[in-house]
């Protein structure tokens, strides 16, 4: 087959490393499919372009390198949107690879024709549109450069169907295809010496520190340096949602998650801090709460790789920009704090949660905290959005943070599925569970049929309350019980619908169950759904309403 664009497309992916791309074929983008029968690259066919996109993400955050997904022209680019929105805030590194109409055609309102360059704009780190196969190669090389350097983000390359079709006039134009034309140095590599001593002498000064760790360590592949840290130092920690099991969840110093579903401990430490040790955090409205109230006594030592991250939200005091893994143990000192630290294990103590509650029903947090005790640490879970969401931040056990795949800042509800889809395909051994709520699920339902055709063990633990569960808390609480939209009590029998896609699916309606159930989640051979039947009425505590400050959150009762 001679070189034309869409071959040399597939070279320069191989020569990337890339041996799994998730993707939808269609007219636009039809001459890389062609091309993709001469690779050895396996292709994962899934069944909407979201779903391409999420899979794609889940197998970037699972595997530590950039994911890539394929569409083509019109819908099926914009349906990658929403994935890269949910890269873009997360910090994923992936290439989105778009079909466009032949350039001759371009504005001219051609069939399935639109401008996926300026859609795409605000959601990615750099888009091309190629205007010449001869630039492919050194196009895909690049975009993998920029992919995941730095703060790690999506890239898209648009490519027009007549470029793809085009033969090359030379036959590798750029040299080696693995490598950009010019190479960049990562931002942020080095740090300000002057930074760091005005850090230290923070460190030193302040009696009531507390770090605050965020996704930013795990992406700068910097949670062993994190974890020296705090042993030497003994500071206790809170976690953002991205940054669960950074610490292990079970260690002593960990107090869990912060912000407007943190666990007590958490945010009455944070509020009676006197300085802040933010670590790849970036001050998000559901960390802080009413802001000019956040850590109010607080100094801030911010260290990131992400010069747009200092003083985006919060002035630090000592911003240090920089490898997380130089400037953590350039900071990791003995702190002699040893009255503070027993207060914040104290109120740790004092704010257990009750995992044995008066109730008949399955009670979410403990299924999922007994859960997270009888896995080990080859156990992947994928989550969705909603109360299900906030509950495994709060109750599973995590170990390690790249065990825990969510949608953090977009919030996107159909996640868990597809990226559960990615994150097995990435790591076969692992035992990956879904976790996910009867509203999200229905999101990108059609992936069960990629389940059933790549026979992927996968397990779903469907929490069902017959609602749009967040929704509805907040409409009891701050809408005065006046419920729009949120009954979901008329969607399908979710274990029929499972069968009906190759699975093996059971009900659990009773806590007597939950042993046999989590045994068979853990246990079980292939792919399955566990249905789980939990109260309508159930609300996730504590919650911070919205404009307040942390220190005002709303503990609410066991239902």
């Amino acid at each position: 087959m001679s070189m034309n664009g869409a071959l040399a497309l597939v070279r320069a992916l191989e020569a990337q490393g890339v041996v799994t791309v998730f993707g939808y074929p269609g007219g636009a983008i039809m001459p890389v499919y062609d091309a993709l029968l001469e690779s050895s690259i396996r292709h994962v066919l899934t069944r909407h372009e979201q779903g391409a996109a999420l899979a794609a993400i889940g197998f970037a955050r699972t595997a530590s390198k950039p994911g890539v997904c394929l569409a083509t022209s019109g819908p099926g680019a914009t349906n990658l949107v929403t994935g890269l929105a949910d890269a873009m805030m997360d910090s994923v590194p992936l290439i989105a690879i778009t079909g466009q109409v032949p350039g001759g055609a371009l504005g001219t309102d051609a069939f399935q024709e639109v401008d996926t360059f300026g859609i795409t704009m605000p959601v990615v780190k750099h888009s091309y549109l190629v205007r010449c196969a001869d630039d492919i190669p050194a196009v895909v090389a690049e975009a993998f450069e920029i992919a995941g350097s730095g703060r790690p983000g999506p890239v898209l390359i648009d490519l027009p169907k007549d470029v793809a079709a085009a033969a090359m006039q030379r036959a590798n134009p750029h040299g080696d295809l693995a490598s950009p034309p010019h190479r960049r140095t990562q931002a942020g590599a080095g740090f300000n010496e002057n930074e760091l001593d005005h850090a230290v002498a923070l460190l030193e000064q302040s009696r009531r520190p507390v770090v605050y760790v965020g996704g930013g360590v795990v992406n700068a592949d910097a949670v062993d340096a994190f974890r020296q840290f705090v042993e030497t130092s003994r500071i206790p920690t809170v976690q953002t949602l991205k940054g669960l099991g950074s610490l292990p969840c079970e260690h002593e110093l960990s107090l869990g998650m912060l912000g407007m579903h943190g666990l007590p401990a958490a945010n009455m430490a944070v509020q009676e801090s006197d300085l802040l040790v933010v670590v790849g955090a970036r001050f998000d409205d559901r960390v802080t709460g009413k802001l000019d109230e956040f850590a109010p006594h607080a100094r801030v030592i911010h260290l990131d790789v992400d010069p747009a991250e200092m003083g985006k939200i919060r002035q630090p005091d000592a911003p240090v920009l920089g490898d997380l893994n130089q400037t953590l143990e350039r900071l990791a000192v003995p702190m002699p704090i040893d009255d503070w630290r027993g207060h914040c294990l104290a109120m740790k103590r004092d704010k257990a949660w009750d995992y044995d509650p008066p109730v008949a029903h399955v009670y979410a947090p403990t299924l999922l905290r007994d859960l997270s005790l009888a896995a080990d640490e080859n156990v992947l879970v994928t989550c969705d959005v909603g109360q299900h969401q906030m509950w495994v931040a709060q109750h599973y056990q995590f170990k390690h943070p790249r065990q825990h795949l969510t949608s953090g800042g977009l919030g996107t509800m159909g996640f868990g599925l597809p990226a559960a889809i990615g994150a097995q395909l990435a790591d076969p051994d692992a035992t990956v569970i879904c976790v996910t709520g009867d509203g999200s699920i229905m999101m990108n339902i059609q992936e069960l049929a990629t389940l059933r055709r790549y026979d992927l063990p996968v397990r779903i633990l469907l929490l069902d309350n017959q609602s749009l569960g967040m929704v509805r808390q907040w409409q009891h609480l701050f809408f005065a019980d006046r419920y729009s939209e949120i009954d979901l009590s008329d969607n399908p029998d979710f274990t029929r619908v499972a069968e009906a896609f190759g699975m093996s699916a059971f009900r659990v309606d009773s806590p007597d169950d939950l042993p046999n159930a989590i045994d068979r989640l853990l246990h079980g051979r292939g792919s399955m759904l566990a249905h789980v039947a939990i109260n309508t009425e159930a609300n996730v505590w504590p919650l911070v309403p919205p404009a307040t400050s942390n220190s005002k959150m709303l503990q609410g009762s066991h239902i």
